[in-house]
């Protein structure tokens, strides 16, 4: 069955420019008429496009119909008389809203990107519904079809090679090689002869004439993974390769040309290794045409959950075994787990619990102690626990050499007193840093027309002291002012409130700012009842 973007014809006019706009562009488009679904149509359908009646019954059908086929991206047209179309296009899910009057052209170029990023998703398996990620998706489909070299930055384990993988796969050169290349994994006396080839003789042991990565993707594309660990003199050779499109072979004298992509990746700070002297500038500025920037998994949570059981569907496939979800609980503490190893880290421990607990759901104690703790299981537990039943003195039962583990009621309230010191050294490094800073502000009055400073002990006087009358003029708004009587749980509320003023509501932001972790401001916010 042959692929279409299926256009509803319940607004005949757009229907048939947008059908003119798209077929110009090689697509094939089916029509549809009153009355039918995604099930009457002859052919697979790539994208849809509803031209009227969003919020009808059909309209609805269609988008509903759309989402049990997956990803299938769906395109609304609203009436000029409708306000706020992008609002329209979040209610229903939509994947794109356009108001009338339409630029067909326009619709069509959005539509086919659409096509695009479903089928960049599909090559290369990349998962991710956050906006972040989209921004990636949309970036790769607008590069991929020009030669222009690519800079790719983010940290290991993001899935940079993916990202390289579909940017030739959406490209002319798709049907010509696609060489990855891990820089780092190279022996620095070996890295130029990989890259560029040697002639036989050129140094001891090449007993032959070999071609290097560059001219075994001539034509194609090649992947330098790891930039940022290539030494000097390869850069300088790299660099005449991206500028003259030749090389020579070590040990040769004919110049090579070649037309090759190159897409070039790192997950280290270039512009601080070219101000260290560590890597040349007019290499990175040449390397440095089209960027893009993978976010952290840690910086997407949302798409945790999707990635978590793509990968179990994939390992539950591989190793025949069968895997029958995750209860809530413990995918919480995989959500809101840092992840430092990124996506690739969360694929290893999806198999390995694929492999061990075969059968049944997974719980929270399924899960390894650093990931359940964040890492901090040294920290909560300092010294072994040992729980025995015996008499007083005895040893409890089991293996010496794996002492027993405490019950669950120890475990939790070891980890709830940890979560505690937590919260309160972040809340005593965040006031040293804003008493340091407000040090005019934080003043204690001392009764007789003058203040102490709050960084300065208080002496205490017999003289009754009556508190002075507030004062009249209002504060700055953001600024936190220390007044007698206020607790430390009073200026906690006062500093998440101004934090939260100052960011717009945005609470990643109010936390970075505070120096503490999402979790801990939910948590603060549902204590002090205060609204984002």
């Amino acid at each position: 069955m042959a692929e279409a973007v299926l256009i509803t014809s319940d607004d005949l006019e757009p229907a048939m420019r947008l059908r003119g706009a798209f077929e110009a562009n090689g697509i094939k488009v089916e029509l549809l008429a009153p009355g039918e679904g995604l099930a009457d149509a002859l052919a697979e359908p790539l994208l849809v496009v509803i031209t009227g009646g969003l919020r009808e019954r059909r309209a609805r059908a269609l988008i509903a119909a759309a989402r049990e086929r997956g990803r299938l991206p769906v395109i609304g047209l609203t009436e000029p008389t409708e306000p706020a179309s992008r609002e329209i296009c979040r209610e229903l899910g939509l994947s794109e809203c356009f108001a009338k009057p339409i630029d067909a052209e326009e619709v069509a170029l959005v539509g086919r990107r659409l096509v695009q990023r479903e089928e960049l998703r599909e090559i290369t398996g990349i998962v991710g519904e956050t906006e972040a990620m989209e921004e990636v998706l949309e970036r790769v489909v607008q590069i991929a079809p020009v030669n222009s070299t690519v800079l790719i930055l983010g940290e290991s384990g993001t899935g940079k090679e993916l990202v390289a993988r579909g940017i030739h796969a959406l490209s002319p050169r798709r049907h010509r090689p696609f060489i990855a290349v891990n820089v780092a994994a190279l022996p620095e006396t070996l890295l130029e002869s990989e890259l560029f080839g040697h002639e036989k003789g050129a140094f001891t042991g090449a007993s032959d004439r070999r071609k290097g990565f560059f001219e075994l993707a001539n034509g194609g594309s090649i992947f330098l993974d790891e930039l940022g660990e290539m030494p000097p003199g390869t850069q300088t050779k790299l660099l005449r390769v991206l500028e003259e499109r030749e090389f020579r072979r070590v040990g040769g004298e004919e110049s090579i040309r070649v037309d090759v992509r190159v897409i070039a990746a790192t997950n280290r700070d270039l512009r601080e290794q070219v101000l260290n002297g560590a890597f040349r500038r007019d290499l990175y500025h040449r390397l440095n045409i089209l960027r893009i920037d993978l976010p952290p998994l840690r910086a997407r949570r949302e798409d945790i959950p999707r990635l978590i059981d793509g990968f179990i569907r994939q390992f539950s496939a591989e190793h025949d075994r069968a895997f029958l979800g995750i209860e809530p609980e413990a995918m919480r503490i995989l959500v809101e787990y840092d992840w430092p190893g990124n996506v690739r880290e969360l694929r290893n421990l999806v198999e390995s619990m694929v492999v061990l607990a075969p059968g049944r759901v997974i719980r929270p104690e399924d899960i390894p102690a650093e990931v359940r703790f964040g890492g901090r299981r040294e920290a909560l537990l300092p010294v072994p626990v040992t729980i025995g039943h015996g008499r007083p003195g005895e040893q409890a039962s089991g293996d010496a050499a794996h002492p027993a583990q405490p019950p669950a009621q120890l475990e939790f309230i070891l980890r709830t007193l940890f979560d505690l010191r937590m919260d309160m050294d972040d809340l005593r490094r965040e006031f040293d840093v804003y008493r340091s800073r407000h040090r005019d502000e934080l003043a204690i009055p001392t009764g007789m027309g003058g203040y102490v400073p709050f960084s300065q002990p208080l002496a205490i006087s017999p003289v009754p002291y009556a508190p002075p009358p507030e004062p009249v003029q209002e504060r700055e708004e953001g600024t936190i002012v220390f007044r007698p009587g206020m607790t430390m749980a009073d200026m906690e509320r006062e500093a998440i409130s101004a934090a939260l003023l100052h960011s717009r509501g945005n609470r990643r932001r109010a936390a970075e700012m505070l120096g503490i972790g999402e979790r801990t401001l939910y948590r603060k916010l549902k204590e002090y009842h205060l609204d984002a």
